[in-house]
């Protein structure tokens, strides 16, 4: 099965070798008719701290680095 990537924008990157990104997703409401938008942030792993605040990245599903880190950064 192939690994999702998602795209989005880094809103954190305090901690050693890992970023926060918000991932934003939208999609018509099956009732109202209507374009919504929900957003998640994921922690992700950054190897090289490559990375800033206000960074547009792709994060790509890799098997668990950490408690919280499920995602690693895309090199593209």
């Amino acid at each position: 099965m192939p690994k999702r990537i998602l795209q989005g924008v880094v809103t954190s990157d305090s901690n050693q070798q890992t970023v926060t990104v918000l991932v934003e997703r939208r999609f018509t409401h099956p009732v109202l008719k209507k374009t919504v938008r929900k957003s998640k942030k994921y922690r992700a792993h950054d190897a090289h701290n490559n990375f800033k605040i206000g960074d547009t990245v792709r994060i790509q599903e890799c098997a668990p680095k950490s408690k919280t880190k499920r995602w690693e950064v895309v090199v593209a």
